[in-house]
């Protein structure tokens, strides 16, 4: 189903309120905000959840759900999703993997005006790019590089 926008959270709650057996797939994620990162989770399909309903079910009081927008839908039909893509969704969040850099590891700069030198991962910078500390002319620098840039030992 399609929540209304930034109310996945609410159609969530009220969806368990009513009884509703549904799953809202989540994904830890590290936001730089107001200078410091922060650990955040946030859901893996935005403005999405998944609800299991039987075909016969009555859908109507779904459509008056606070925070609910519609079912994904062609026609009249709801869109329906297998029960084994939903487990192998819970199976992949429940293991979800460590980050793959963490501060202090070694990368190696692969693009841009520093390639082939090494350098220490300090921390993401955003979704896109990360800090690293160099050490150039007997100096330890901190730059910001795109994160597609670098590869870890």
């Amino acid at each position: 189903m399609q929540c209304k926008p930034r109310q996945d959270e609410r159609a969530e709650d009220n969806l368990k309120r009513q009884g509703y057996e549904y799953f809202r797939p989540q994904c830890l994620r590290e936001r730089l905000m107001h200078g410091a990162l922060r650990v955040q989770s946030e859901s893996l399909f935005p403005g999405y959840l998944f609800i299991r309903l039987a075909a016969d079910a009555n859908w109507a009081p779904l459509r008056s759900t606070r925070g609910v927008s519609r079912l994904v839908s062609f026609g009249d039909m709801p869109l329906s999703v297998s029960d084994e893509l939903v487990a192998e969704l819970q199976r992949r969040i429940e293991s979800s993997p460590e980050p793959a850099l963490k501060p202090g590891d070694r990368v190696r700069i692969i693009a841009g005006s520093f390639t082939e030198l090494d350098a220490i991962f300090l921390a993401l910078d955003g979704e896109e790019r990360v800090t690293l500390l160099m050490r150039l002319l007997h100096r330890e620098h901190r730059l910001s590089l795109p994160l597609a840039d670098i590869r870890k030992y």
